[in-house]
């Protein structure tokens, strides 16, 4: 068997395992009864060994030895190069690692399901305390890679958006805190658009988010959407999708947000191109550019008169006796205001959040944070970026379910992405130049057929910031992203720069 064919093989294996254990988390957070929590802890242990120890074995060095002297096409070197770097990153962390980890996400996760249900903190410390050592532990193994100079971050960065640095992500994020401070001063007790939605029943909120996914293109043969505490998406395998999302009576913004972001992951997830299954670049490039695919929908186009327009009539087939215009629902969407709750910010603020962030796990693997220190710093944090300080632990320190789960370098996706979206939005405005009309009338294909072309087709055959520069070409995403909420929630309120 040649180099080539035994790797393709081992990578389709690879799959299969990581298939099966996001199966297993798809359940844990979606319908497993709390009982099962130790026994579903060993199972994510026992797949996760079995992934590590298949994925650095010996054989798998030598193939890749072997093939580095060979001259290959484009898609078998892409292949080449993604294999490479996990397996470099892989056979530096030791199995014994790999499974303490996978048991303290586990336990994590129900120890923090419970410490948010009673808002308290110290019942999750212990937990998050062990989450973090093992992710400290894990960032020193895999710093070696990151060259001279990196900052112990930039390995767990790795994970999620190859490529990003904490030189790099620093001053863009001080930049961006610093005009999006400006664009909240200026409609600081300006009052808020007109437009209030009434609390609407579940079952209906329910059709209305069946409806919208099969609308923007979710294809529900290869795919579901469910429930979950903390919606998320995941990819189980070709032609297995899965959505989840939260419905909420008193809340129908944000269940809508809720559901639209989602379907764009999943669209993302649908769009990747399948002829390229068994080499490793049929997945998305980052978590960065997935997150500008979630944002895009949800905010750029999500959030937009024309949307209401189309969205209107669809609630009213379900609530006939509702009263709202397109505009009462656009003025609803787009309130912004300093807020205690990143899920459920708006537009302009979410990035604050993540800033605060930012800056907290960045003190973490500084060594000047442990998970005692981290009400506190939370509260510092939120008071300095954010402009407010929670009253609890569930609506501050608790309220995310990333530091349970060891997601440590994961949250700057979310900005990053917020960052592609806006630049992607400017750009499809130029290549679709009826776009606002066809959104109006419900005609999401050539928003999706663009998106296609441009970013999904191509996987992981490139790293993200490759793949978006050639979709956007030369432009300055922290710009398009501030001229975007200056025109739409700057306008709404009556302010300018």
């Amino acid at each position: 068997m040649d180099a080539w064919t035994a790797l393709t093989e081992r990578i389709d294996e690879l799959d299969g395992i990581a298939g099966i254990s996001s199966i297993i988390g798809w359940d844990e957070q979606t319908y497993m009864p709390p009982a099962a929590a130790e026994t579903r802890g060993k199972q994510s242990a026992l797949l996760s060994k079995l992934l590590h120890e298949r994925s650095t074995a010996p054989e798998v060095g030598e193939w890749l030895a072997a093939l580095s002297t060979q001259d290959l096409a484009e898609i078998p070197r892409a292949a080449v190069r993604r294999a490479r770097r996990n397996y470099q990153r892989s056979t530096l962390l030791p199995s014994r690692l790999v499974g303490e980890l996978a048991i303290a996400r586990s336990e994590g996760f129900n120890a923090w399901v419970k410490a948010k249900g009673s808002n308290d903190f110290a019942t999750f410390e212990a937990p998050l305390q062990r989450i973090i050592d093992l992710n400290r532990e894990m960032a020193s193994l895999l710093l070696p890679l990151q060259g001279p100079g990196a900052h112990p971050y930039d390995a767990l960065l790795e994970e999620y958006d190859p490529g990003s640095t904490v030189k790099d992500l620093r001053p863009m994020f001080e930049r961006l805190g610093k005009e999006l401070n400006l664009l909240l001063d200026a409609v600081g007790g300006r009052p808020h658009p007109k437009g209030t939605v009434p609390p609407l029943d579940i079952e209906g909120q329910r059709k209305l988010s069946d409806r919208v996914l099969v609308d923007l293109g979710f294809d529900l043969n290869a795919g579901r959407m469910d429930l979950a505490a903390h919606p998320f998406t995941t990819d189980l395998g070709v032609g297995d999708v899965r959505l989840t999302t939260r419905l909420q009576v008193e809340d129908f913004m944000s269940t809508l947000g809720s559901t639209v972001h989602e379907c764009g992951h999943g669209l993302y997830e649908q769009g990747l191109p399948k002829h390229l299954a068994g080499t490793g670049l049929n997945r998305a490039a980052g978590m960065g550019i997935h997150e500008s695919q979630s944002r895009l929908w949800e905010n750029f186009i999500g959030r937009s008169l024309p949307f209401f327009r189309y969205l209107q009539p669809r609630m009213a087939g379900i609530w006939p006796s509702l009263s709202l215009t397109p505009t009462d629902l656009y003025g609803a969407a787009n309130r912004i205001e300093r807020s205690l709750i990143r899920v459920a910010a708006d537009e302009a603020t979410y990035n604050l959040h993540i800033i605060a962030r930012f800056e907290l796990e960045l003190g973490i693997f500084e060594g000047k944070l442990d998970a005692k220190d981290l009400p506190e710093a939370w509260d510092d944090a939120y008071r300095r970026i954010v402009g407010v300080v929670s009253p609890t632990a569930r609506d501050g320190v608790l309220q995310d379910v990333h530091w349970s789960s060891g997601l440590f370098g994961y949250f700057p996706s979310y900005t990053i992405g917020n960052l592609y979206a806006a630049s992607l939005g400017a750009t499809l405005t130029t290549a679709i130049p009826d776009l606002w009309e066809r959104v109006e009338h419900g005609d999401f294909a050539p928003i999706l057929a663009w998106l296609r072309e441009k970013i999904h087709s191509h996987g992981f055959t490139e790293d993200a910031p490759k793949i978006f520069a050639a979709a956007v070409g030369d432009r300055d995403p922290v710009k398009d992203l501030m001229d975007h909420l200056w025109s739409r929630q700057g306008v709404l309120y009556g302010v300018s720069r």
